[in-house]
C-alpha cells in the first residue's frame, strides 16, 4: 500500500482546496519513459474505475492499476529546501535510476 507523511497530505489538502476543477486527490501514476524505463506522474484529478484511493491524514491519492505494484510500499512526502519543494516519492521497488533522478527502473 502508499502511505502520505503529514507534510505531504497538509500540503495536498491545501491544493485540492484550491483547485478550480474540484480535485479528489492526488492521482500517482507511473508511466514508461525516461533513460530509466518508467517515471513519476502527479496530477491532481479524480477517481476512475478500478483506481486504489488511500486516505491519510485527511487526505488521498489515486492510483490506477497498472501503476499499483511499482508503487507497492511507496511512501509520498513533501519536502522543502531551499533548492525548492515539492513531493517526493520514496519507493523501494526502484532497482535504479538515471543521473538525473527523474527516472527509475524496477
Amino acid at each position: 500500500m502508499v502511505t502520505l507523511t503529514p507534510s505531504a497530505a497538509e500540503r495536498l489538502k491545501e491544493l485540492v482546496s484550491q483547485d478550480a476543477d474540484g480535485a479528489a486527490g492526488l492521482r500517482l501514476e507511473v508511466i514508461p519513459g525516461g533513460c530509466s524505463g518508467f517515471e513519476y506522474s502527479l496530477s491532481l484529478g479524480a477517481a476512475g474505475d478500478g483506481d486504489e484511493i488511500i486516505e491519510a491524514h485527511g487526505a488521498r491519492v489515486i492510483v490506477d492499476r497498472f501503476s499499483l505494484p511499482y508503487l507497492l510500499g511507496a511512501e509520498v512526502d513533501y519536502e522543502q529546501s531551499f533548492q525548492g519543494a515539492g513531493f517526493v516519492i520514496n519507493n523501494p521497488n526502484a532497482t535504479g535510476s538515471c543521473g538525473c533522478g527523474k527516472s527509475f527502473n524496477a
